[in-house]
């Protein structure tokens, strides 16, 4: 378990340069404000252009991994897929007034399919888009999808609190806005074989970067009942996390736990009758636990955050997605921190040197209105927070 961890949470960009050239940098170089260019470390990426009507000129197709970096085919383009971006309009509302100026950058910590992505950049022509993703295949979805903005924006494969390692890689010194769209994709959920879902029969996987070690598989069958307890009960708020634990430990002895299903009904087993009548599917925490665990996602962005806060430039704006209660609570407090004064108490006027960094931008957490629902109603679950940076880094 303990190497597994470790090569999760190794560098991306760094994995990828010892092991097949650089994967930053998907669209053409071009120089970033403050100097720097996307893609060009170790390796150049081979592109392959073509001109079009647009102003932007457009690479055409997808993406694919391959020995030397991202390699991009003349093929194909993927277009929006029926996807919905999550309360699409409020995050334009708020990152706008920050991304205004030309050559204003924006993180896309969670690329995902890219529609907020997507939707920046066709709002602000003179933005520039760093968009990150640990999914190979949403690095290949959005790369068809962001063709027309090609020169404005670059996608790098890496985990989101890999972002100081990103943006000097970039030569990007500071940012104007920030994303963090959490959580799992819709893709990750509708595609069996990647074994997020409980409603369907896959093999039990979990990983959003194909290529780590840990699987949702190797944690059900070889953590201890005691660390089973534990992720359950903190990652998936799990009332009967040690039963469920011990269910596990229980029936693996017998055959080793491979499937969604066998899992699901595991769980399902084990949660009292009268608590499966109410709630919805009974293994739903236990399969969020997991995917938390395996991808070390409340790690990530407890790094990544704080990182994305500090790169901001004053008047800079991030804004933050959550779509459980162990995500917004982070956020809540890593953001809350950022903006409260720290001056000793009982003294009659705050000192210079402790206000606040930021200002909320927000009450409390703001949640999709009934049009949204109606549309996207995988939005229900959503929170929204966010802030601005109101005082010069030193």
């Amino acid at each position: 378990m303990g190497a597994a961890r470790q090569l999760m949470h190794l560098p991306r960009c760094q994995v990828a340069g010892r092991a097949a050239g650089t994967r930053m940098g998907t669209w053409p170089d071009e120089p970033f404000p403050g100097g720097g260019v996307p893609g060009r470390r170790g390796r150049k990426p081979r592109i392959r252009e073509r001109a079009d009507a647009t102003d932007h000129g457009v690479l055409q197709g997808t993406a694919m991994a391959a020995k030397g970096g991202w390699i991009m085919h003349a093929e194909e383009r993927d277009g929006p897929g029926g996807h919905v971006p999550v309360m699409l309009d409020r995050v334009l509302e708020i990152l706008g007034p920050a991304l205004a100026a030309p050559g204003a950058v924006c993180v896309d910590a969670n690329l995902g399919l890219g529609g907020h992505a997507e939707a920046l950049l066709a709002a602000h022509p003179g933005l520039r888009l760093i968009g990150i993703d640990r999914d190979p295949a949403a690095i290949e979805r959005s790369t068809g999808r962001l063709a027309p903005y090609a020169r404005r924006a670059t996608l790098v494969r890496a985990v989101s609190d890999e972002l100081p390692e990103v943006l000097a890689r970039l030569g990007v010194d500071e940012v104007h806005g920030a994303l963090f769209d959490l959580g799992v994709s819709s893709p990750q959920l509708d595609e069996a074989a990647r074994g997020f879902a409980y409603s369907y029969d896959a093999p039990l996987d979990m990983r959003m970067d194909p290529g780590q070690e840990l699987t949702a598989e190797s944690v059900v069958n070889s953590y201890s009942e005691g660390e089973l307890t534990r992720i359950l009960r903190d990652y998936g708020e799990e009332r009967f996390a040690a039963r469920v634990a011990r269910s596990l430990v229980r029936e693996r002895a017998a055959v080793p736990i491979t499937t969604t299903k066998r899992l699901a009904e595991i769980v399902r087993a084990a949660i009292p009758a009268a608590t499966r009548r109410t709630g919805g599917n009974p293994a739903k925490r236990t399969f969020q636990a997991l995917r938390i665990e395996v991808n070390g996602e409340l790690i990530a962005l407890e790094r990544a955050l704080p990182a994305a806060l500090d790169a901001l430039a004053v008047g800079g704006r991030v804004v933050v997605l959550s779509y459980h209660s162990l995500e917004d609570r982070l956020a809540k407090q890593v953001l809350v921190a950022r903006t409260r004064d720290t001056s000793p108490p009982g003294l009659p006027v705050p000192l210079p040197a402790h206000r606040p960094w930021f200002r909320l931008l927000t009450r409390g957490a703001e949640l999709p209105d009934e049009d949204e629902l109606a549309r996207n109603p995988r939005a229900a679950s959503a929170r929204l927070r966010a802030a601005e940076r109101i005082r010069e880094r030193e």
